[in-house]
Parts: structure tokens; sequence; C-alpha cells
């Protein structure tokens, strides 16, 4: 059918990503075509990562990004090395700049095929976050989850890297906490108005950080490369250095290092699943005959 489009289903260590092909074309990825492929096992994912024209002097190409429930998102960091790899192996480039809601991003791809993506500077100002209300000091807010006098989880950092984030400290396995069940409670809270990435982090040493995000929009999730943000808040609150290791659900690790500049860079490696095409409008798809089961 003409009306369809390229893509490639792709994970950034476990972060389930459809990266579509979209250039050439005036269509956009619709929500019902991103709920039909969130629908389907093979194609269930985190985020699609959907490659435009660029609209931008000194762009490579346009991004736009879809969670699985259809809303778009402003940045994905999994998903840009991603793209940066289906786009490094087509062209032979090995850097880009591309255009997102969120700013322009620059990527490189590495000689040991290890993918890095600037996600710019982190906004702590309440209103940039934003949060429904003043807090002066976003390293800790007021919030929890649980009895008042006993909280599950309480006193967040919080923090944007182009999607609010809050990040919570815990001393124990990040596992032992019912992450799907207060997660979409803490997504949705008030104090946030435009909804929020919910992470738990356990710092094991001033390196080395565990992680596990429920997602906005997209739920829980084996990887979330904008948890940089945790990288950022441990360093901002003197629990770790600026240049950290985070061991995530999917089992991989990520490096991210808060540069001198501000600017964050998050580092790690991106896999190629399969490819096929798709209706960007229905989300109706088919495998390519070539590609791997």
């Amino acid at each position: 059918m003409a009306s369809t489009a390229p893509f490639a289903k792709m994970n950034g260590i476990g972060n389930e990503i459809i990266v579509a092909d979209m250039r050439g074309r005036a269509d956009r990825v619709t929500p019902s075509a991103a709920l039909a492929l969130n629908a389907d096992a093979a194609t269930k994912f985190d985020q699609i990562m959907a490659i435009h024209d660029a609209r931008t002097p000194g762009t490579a190409f346009s991004i736009d990004i879809l969670n699985s429930d259809g809303t778009g998102a402003q940045a994905c960091g999994n998903g840009m090395r991603c793209v940066v790899q289906a786009l490094a192996a087509e062209t032979g480039q090995k850097t880009f700049a591309f255009e997102t809601v969120a700013g322009i991003l620059n990527a490189e791809e590495h000689a040991d095929g290890l993918i890095s993506v600037d996600m710019g500077k982190p906004r702590f100002g309440w209103q940039d976050i934003p949060l429904a209300e003043e807090f002066r000091d976003t390293r800790m807010i007021e919030l929890q989850i649980g009895p008042i006098d006993a909280p599950v989880l309480h006193s967040p950092s919080v923090v944007s890297m182009g999607n609010p984030h809050a990040i919570f400290w815990v001393d124990r396995d990040v596992w032992s906490y019912e992450l799907d069940r207060f997660g979409p409670l803490l997504e949705n809270h008030p104090i946030f108005p435009e909804r929020a990435n919910i992470t738990i982090a356990r710092v094991t040493s001033p390196e080395t950080m565990v992680i596990r995000t429920w997602e906005r929009g997209a739920g829980l999730t084996k990887a979330c490369g904008t948890a940089a943000s945790a990288v950022v808040a441990a360093a901002r609150t003197k629990r770790t250095g600026r240049s950290v290791s985070l061991v995530t659900p999917g089992g991989g690790s990520l490096h991210v290092e808060w540069r001198g500049d501000d600017h964050v860079i998050l580092t790690g490696a991106a896999e190629w699943e399969f490819s096929g095409s798709f209706d960007p409008s229905t989300g109706v798809w088919a495998r390519d005959t070539e590609s791997a089961a």
C-alpha cells in the first residue's frame, strides 16, 4: 500500500521503541495508530520515534515522539539512541542534530557502537518542571504515598529533562515497592499539571545507582532514558557525583554525565529486533519478509 511507512522495532537497554520513517511525508502517526500498535504483542512499545524531514536549518531531522497511550512526549533518550543507530546504519553518518519538542538534541554513535545523546540542561524551577504550586527548593518537595506517619514513598526530588520527573530516594531494593500501584497515582497527582515520570532510585555508591521507572503515558518500563534526571537530582542532593552508571530493570546499564557546562550526556546501547511497514493512520502493519523472526 502506498500509504504505508517503514519502521524498525528496536530497544534501548530494554526500553521498547518503534522507529518510524516518516521522511518525505506530510502526515503524522495518529494516536489511534499508536494504540493499535501497542495492542499487538509483537509491536508493543514504550515510545514511537517518528523521523520527519528537518524543519529547522542546521538540523538533520525532526523527531515526533508518541507514548504507548497515544499522547505526545517531549523527550526520550533511549529512543533517540535507537534513531541514531538506525540512521547511522543507513547513511554512515555518526553525528546528528535533531529537532524535538524539547529543543535541539545532538547525538553521536561511537566506534564501539555505543551512542551518546546530549539531553540538554536540566530545569529545576517549579514553574519550569512544571509544578502546580511554588516550591522554592525542588531538591525535595512535600509529596508522599502511604500513611502520613509512615509513608511508603516521600519527599521526592523533581526536575525536568524535557519531561517532568519525580525521583523518590529509597534505601532498600527498588523491586520491593509496588510501583505498578503507586505509579498511576503519582503520575496523575494534581501537583503535576502535565503529569510526571516517577522513578524509585537506590544509590549503591557515589558512582552507581539502581532505578525503576513508571513512565508518563507508558507505564512500567524496562528503562527510561530521561531518568538521566535521577543522576542530576542525586548529584544535586550530594548523594552521588556527576558521573554515574545506572542499572535499569531491563538489565542494561546507562552511563550518565552531568557535565560542567550543565548539559547531561546519556550513553548506552541500542538493539535492532525486526523491521516492517505500517499505516500511520490505523496502525495496521506487516513484518518484512527478510526480517528476523
